[in-house]
């Protein structure tokens, strides 16, 4: 008999941020969102910063991640994120503050600047924030 829900867990250095069983996972992959259902094949993969879509019932939750790992296997979908938020706990005004000011400092700054990578990852980090704190439930 199929599964109808499988395990998410998100966790991050700080804490467990989310043990759930849900029905569907929409994830920010490296190389593009991908899709989890119950009972799928298992898998490795990077996670890309953006927004993480899980479904339980008919409540739709939006968490924010920073990048990281996800793994599916045996209906359980581990996430470690480099860092999490939920969307409601956002504030995204400062957010797109945020953004611009990352936006406008990366404009004007060498790529062989030391603070280049880390100011494009925090830039990174505020576009999902954006990104998840900007979609509905």
């Amino acid at each position: 008999m199929a599964a109808t829900k499988f395990r998410l867990r998100i966790v991050t250095p700080e804490r467990l941020l989310l043990d759930e069983e849900v029905e569907e996972v929409m994830a920010p992959g490296d190389t593009g969102e991908f899709g989890v259902l119950p009972d799928h094949i298992a898998f490795l993969t990077v996670l890309g910063p953006g927004r993480l879509m899980y479904r339980a019932g008919d409540q739709r939750q939006m968490i924010a991640v920073f990048g990281g790992y996800a793994e599916v296997a045996d209906n359980v979908m581990t996430v470690l994120a480099d860092g999490a938020e939920f969307a409601r706990q956002i504030d995204i005004d400062a957010a797109k503050r945020a953004y611009e000011e990352g936006k406008s400092a990366l404009d004007t700054m060498d790529v062989g600047a030391p603070e280049f990578e880390s100011t494009r990852r925090a830039l990174d980090r505020e576009a999902a924030r954006i990104a998840a704190a900007s979609e509905k439930p």
